[in-house]
């Protein structure tokens, strides 16, 4: 019977940790997960407004001379990240394979107009500086005119600066839950050993001895969630930068080493202080009272 009795209670233990080590891994996972989208949202929107494309329409009396210099000033301009010309015969090809027919043949003419694509750096996409920029290439006398979505920029502009503020509301209450989650599996382990605790407090063990390894152990505990959190968070990072290599998540590595440093500093140190005050609470305890 006795030996039954400890088989059972290593089996209570042993599931007993696997359940914590699963809840500090799962909720760390999360926090990580959660402070990726913190470090490349920005990233993420520079990604999409470096996509917005403005169009510079040439006139056909346009000089092949004043093409070419337009072209390489603004490829060399500070706020451009690339710049392509398209010659109205391009256009036109792109747009029969767009419709599906050749509309020259039913025309006659080619009724499109030589122009140059420019995707503007991030930085640079905003509605008052793309307005400034246009307006300088718009002056030149051989240009027809400068095209761009700018309701998109203001949509984008301000759609970012809204995520951006809900994502650290988000992160910050995420950051509490999971201390409140991990506190909890760690009271509750300690909790079952709760007479144990009495008993060395009773026989003269000092708070620090008994206190020192049930710390060590929510430690190691902590360790090896914050491990496991680490691994799938390299997973996901693996996946989505095959995924979407554009955005170049893995291009920064000092950021992300600092994010797997937080997410292992805290597996410990929550798992420390919530141990710590968790058998502080129970040798704080009468005896009578560790049955309530």
């Amino acid at each position: 019977m006795a030996a039954s009795f400890e088989k059972y209670q290593k089996r209570r233990l042993i599931s007993s940790y696997f359940s914590v080590v699963i809840s500090i891994s799962l909720v760390l996972f999360l926090l990580g997960l959660l402070g990726l989208l913190v470090l490349n949202s920005k990233k993420v929107a520079d990604y999409f407004k470096e996509n917005i494309p403005v169009t510079v329409f040439l006139k056909d009396t346009a000089k092949e001379v004043e093409i070419t210099q337009l072209k390489q000033s603004l490829a060399l301009a500070e706020y451009t990240k690339s710049a392509t010309y398209v010659s109205k015969e391009e256009a036109a090809e792109e747009h029969a394979k767009t419709i599906g027919e050749n509309f020259i043949e039913y025309l006659g003419d080619n009724p499109l107009q030589n122009s140059i694509d420019i995707y503007f750096l991030a930085d640079y996409v905003s509605s008052e500086k793309v307005e400034e920029i246009t307006s300088e290439i718009a002056s030149n006398d051989f240009v027809d005119e400068v095209i761009y979505d700018k309701p998109l920029i203001t949509l984008l502009n301000d759609n970012v600066k809204k995520i951006s503020l809900w994502i650290l509301i988000i992160s910050g209450i995420f950051t509490f839950i999971a201390v409140l989650l991990i506190n909890s599996s760690i009271r509750l382990s300690v909790y079952a050993k709760r007479f144990t605790i009495k008993t060395m407090q009773m026989v003269g063990a000092t708070k620090r001895f008994i206190r020192r390894p049930f710390v060590w152990k929510s430690v190691r505990l902590g360790i090896i969630g914050a491990l496991l959190a680490m691994i799938g968070m390299a997973l996901v990072l693996y996946y989505l930068d095959k995924s979407y290599p554009q955005l170049q998540l893995l291009s920064d590595t000092v950021l992300l080493a600092v994010l797997f440093a937080f997410i292992f500093f805290m597996g410990v140190f929550i798992t420390w202080i919530s141990t710590f005050f968790a058998t502080q609470r129970f040798l704080n305890l009468k005896t009578d009272e560790l049955y309530y």
